[in-house]
Formats: structure tokens, sequence, C-alpha cells
């Protein structure tokens, strides 16, 4: 003990609890070593064997050769960080998993089907206090918009509560026994839209507000199950983080409850988001950080526009295949600046999400006025890299304002597979030329440092689907491109392989004030790797589609085993 005592009077007590987790750390410091580890560092490093200290973490990175005790018993396999999702939904794809899937279905009568399934499944579903929910269905692929008589033709469906989201989830179908809680005149609303051709029953954007209010929602205990759900599922995918877009303050309380607790297996990045989506007052969300890095809250989710398949999507011009009508904005220019200074000024990332061409003008707008007030003499650039604005999705952008973000560095969040999904009809949206020239960049954007995501639920959550959407910009479904073509869509920008792992890694550690800590395999990181068969590097590409983890570790714990 004197000799503990003065080392605590030669370095102070700061220095010495770091000395005594340094300690512990090389103590009880687990070392895995496999086939082979891709680290994201240098190109090339050849290192089989790392050590993970006894808060989670790597502690160190190192090779060994192939004759030494480590090497022989080493785990078949092959390591590589653990991978990020730059936008998803947790508590919706919990919800997901846990309602109608609807993805895939072209007739009504499937859908009925499936609907017809889950009643079976969940007796009690249906009534007034526990509708029926789910996701997926398409009206491109239905021939034609839904309304509340599809429901009411069928004998057994007829009467229950339904309420099914869009495959973009900026639209919602009802049933019969929903439109009857509204008024029977219900005026058009701004920013959105209540079609009322075929028939009533589907609400758009904005317009889904009305009906959101009387939905009943789930309690804290049946949204703890969801998460649980979902991060289960996450899991399997290899995903160990995600940035999460748009999370409401009631919702991020109860994350911060239950972040750390042993069914909290993915780290998530958050963005607060108001229920009615573009709140100004940031006031009732804190910023929070949790030390472990489970839980971080420090950035907002704007929204300027609706979405591409149902015409939502804020346009410079008008749709080429509806002549008259070019999209939405949720809110007007002015105010959408006004909500992204509100925000900024207050210490948070602003994200915006943005599809359309006029949307994402006007995002950078709101975001290069938020930037200039933080930082009035310095040049914007530089300001940017500190604050690290998002336009989410940048899916549409005019050339200027493609110039534009590259001069600045505002960050693109994309979702590799919208680009494969929407390739079925973005021409006939937007024409040859603007699609050409604005559509779906992804190469073109490198230097900004893109984030890679899903949007899940929206589009399935394996990111290896997504790897292999920005490498052969061809669908991980079906293997082919536009109109079943051989050839992938727009292959310009398409994104070499390292390019989309480390989209998928690095640019939500970036995205997220994570670099160093996330998607990376190096001393100080957070302990989170994924474990295949044989290297990314060595497979087919045709392989990604069918990819199957075999082990997803958290904090140095296994999470998930395929076997």
């Amino acid at each position: 003990m004197a000799w503990l005592y003065s080392v605590a009077a030669v370095v102070g007590f700061g220095s010495l609890a770091k000395f005594s987790q340094n300690v512990a750390d090389f103590l009880f410091a687990e070392t895995h070593c496999y086939q082979g580890i891709r680290t994201n560092g240098a190109v090339g490093a050849d290192v089989n064997c790392f050590s993970v200290s006894s808060t989670g973490k790597f502690s160190k990175v190192f090779s060994v050769s192939s004759d030494s005790q480590l090497a022989e018993t080493a785990h078949t396999g092959y390591a590589i960080p653990g991978l990020w999702d730059g936008h998803g939904h947790l508590l919706q794809y919990g919800e997901f998993l846990n309602s109608v899937d609807l993805f895939g279905s072209s007739t009504m009568d499937e859908i009925r089907s499936r609907v017809h399934k889950y009643v079976d499944e969940h007796p009690g579903a249906g009534t007034a206090q526990e509708w029926i929910r789910g996701v997926g269905w398409d009206q491109m692929a239905l021939g034609a918009m839904p309304t509340a008589e599809d429901f009411a033709t069928d004998k057994d469906l007829k009467d229950l509560y339904i309420m099914l989201d869009r495959v973009d989830v900026h639209c919602i179908w009802v049933s019969q026994a929903v439109l009857d809680l509204l008024p029977e005149d219900l005026p058009d609303v701004p920013g959105g839209e209540i079609v009322r051709n075929p028939g009533m029953g589907v609400f758009c954007d904005n317009a889904v507000f009305p009906v959101m209010d009387l939905w009943p929602k789930p309690d804290n205990n049946k949204k703890a199950g969801f998460l649980k759900s979902a991060m289960k599922e996450l899991n399997k995918y290899g995903l160990v983080g995600m940035h999460d877009a748009g999370t409401n303050a009631d919702n991020l309380n109860l994350f911060k409850e239950l972040a750390g607790s042993e069914d909290w297996t993915v780290r998530v990045y958050a963005m607060a988001e108001y229920y009615d989506r573009n709140a100004v007052c940031p006031d009732p969300v804190e910023r929070y950080n949790d030390p472990n890095g489970f839980l971080n809250i420090q950035s907002v989710k704007l929204f300027a526009d609706g979405a591409l398949g149902s015409w939502g999507s804020a346009m410079i011009d008008d749709y080429s295949d509806r002549p008259g009508v070019s999209g939405s904005l949720l809110v007007n220019a002015s105010e959408l600046t006004y909500r992204a200074v509100s925000w900024a000024t207050k210490g948070f990332q602003v994200n915006i999400h943005a599809i359309g061409d006029l949307a994402n003008r006007y995002a950078i707008d709101a975001q290069v006025a938020a930037l200039r007030l933080l930082c009035p003499c310095e040049p914007l650039v530089e300001c940017q890299a500190r604050y690290r604005f998002r336009i989410e999705h940048s899916q549409i952008i005019h050339e200027d304002d493609q110039v534009r973000m590259h001069a600045i560095g505002i960050i693109p969040s994309i979702q590799p597979t919208h680009a494969t999904s929407d390739m079925a009809y973005a021409e006939q949206r937007l024409g040859k030329e603007r699609t050409a020239k604005e559509a779906y960049r992804m190469r073109s954007l490198l230097d900004i440092r893109p984030v890679l995501g899903s949007d899940f639920p929206v589009e399935p959550a394996d990111p290896f689907q997504g790897i292999y959407a920005a490498v052969t910009r061809k669908s991980p479904h079906t293997g082919r491109g536009a109109n079943g073509s051989p050839d992938g869509w727009h292959t310009e920008e398409a994104l070499s392989l390292d390019q989309a792992i480390r989209g998928f890694t690095e640019g939500p550690a970036y995205g997220g004030f994570m670099e160093g800590k996330a998607g990376v395999i190096q001393p100080g990181a957070f302990a989170d790797w994924i474990v295949l068969d044989k290297p990314l590097e060595d497979m087919d590409i045709e392989e990604l589609r069918s990819l199957k983890v075999k082990e997803t570790w958290v904090a140095g714990k296994r999470v998930y085993s395929r076997d």
C-alpha cells in the first residue's frame, strides 16, 4: 500500500484511476484470433488477433505467426468491424416485426390474405383499442391506389380497425372503421394529401396526423418488446449500431432507461423528432451521451418533403408523369430555415429529410443559414466540418446544389437500396435527363463522406443487401437492373466494394461524431465486430445477396451466433 500511495502522490488521483484501469484492462483482457481480420485501417494491414479490455474496447490489435499457439487455436472465420446502418427506424422496425408484412404484395387479394393470417395469429387484433398495423403496400404494384372499400368487401375485415403504411411510410391506408372516427367533411391539409379518388382511405405526409392522433399508442412495455425484437434481428444481420432517424421525446426517455441493459445490444445514435415532426422548440430534448457508447442524443431530424413513390417529394419542375404536380413541401422554406437555426443554436446536429430537388435546395439553404449564424467569421467548410449537418436521403439534387454540397461539405445520408427499389419508376417520375443528372448519386459524392444505410423497415435491414446495391446498382432481391436488365442501373454512380463497406462503417462513425470509436478495429475503439465464413473480398458479389453472418459481437460480448 505504501507503494500505491507514493504513486498517487506523484501522478495524482485522476491519473491513478487511469493507471488502475489500464492494469485491470491488462489483467482481464480477452484475446481473440481469427483466420484473418479486416481492421478498416491501413490497406493491407496484416493482423489476425486483437485483445478486448474489461471495458468492452479493443486494447491491442496484432499479428501472430502461423506456428504460434494463438494461431493454432484461432477461431474459424474472418472478422471485420461491426456494421452500422446510417439511417433506420428502430421502434418502427420492431413494430413491423410484430405486424402485417405487406412487402412484395402485388394484388389486393394477397394483402387481404396476409391481414387474415395476422388476425388468426393475434386474437383480439382489430379492435378500437388494438388496431391492426402493417407496412409495405405499394399502389404501383397494385395497379391502383387502395381505398377503405377494399376492406369493406371482406366480411371478416370490414368492421376491423386497420391502418397500414405504404412501402415508404409516408402514406397510411385505413379501413372504414377508422374513417368513421374522422369528421365527415375533412379539409385538405397543407403539406399533405388526402387521396379522394378512387375513394377515401389513404392519407399522405402531413395529412396522416389527424389519423395518427386517433391511433391507440403502444405502452412502454410493448415498446420495450418491439426494441428487443428489433435489436435481435439487427444483430443477426451483423449490425452493431444504427442511426435512429427520428425519435420523439417520450421514446428518447424510454431509450435512456433501457440503454445498457442486457437486451440493448445495438448502439444507437438517435435523432430527436417531435410528434409533429418539425416542432420549433428543442427545449424538452436534452443532449445525452451514454458513457459506454450505447446511446447518443445530439442531433435532430427535420422534414422538408415527402417521398417520390407517392409524388410527395418536392420538385423544382413538375413530375414527368403528373403534369401540374410538383410534390409537397411539409413546411415552407423560411420556416425550415428558422427551425434549423433554432435547433443548431441549441447545440444539435441538424439533419434534414429531403428527397426532391426543391427540398434539397431548401435544406441546403437552411443549413447554410444555421452555419453562418454559428460561425459568423469562419469559412462555411470549416464550420461544417465541426457541426457535420446532414441531408437524409439526398435523392434528387439539382446540379447547382450538388456543387454547393461539395463546396461546403454537407454530408449526404444515402440508402443504396432506395436507388434499386425506385429504378422501376424513377425515370417515369423524373424523365431521362433529370434522372441522369440529379438522381441517386453515390460515387460522385464520395468526397463529402456519405453515410450509408437502409431506411429500415422501408427497405430490408440487411446491410449486405445495401452493399450489393451500392456496388452493382442492381436489386438484391432479383440480381437484376431496371426492367429486369442484366446490367446495373446508372453504374457510373456505383461504389467499389471497399467504398461500400466503409460507407456502412466509417461513414456512420464520422456522421455520428464517433470516428476512431466505431466502424474500426483499433486500440481504444468499441470492441464491436462480426465474423464471416470468408473475406468479403474473396466472395463473388452475388453471394452478398444471401450472405449469413456467423457471429456478431458488441462491447466484447457475443450477441448473435448462427450455429
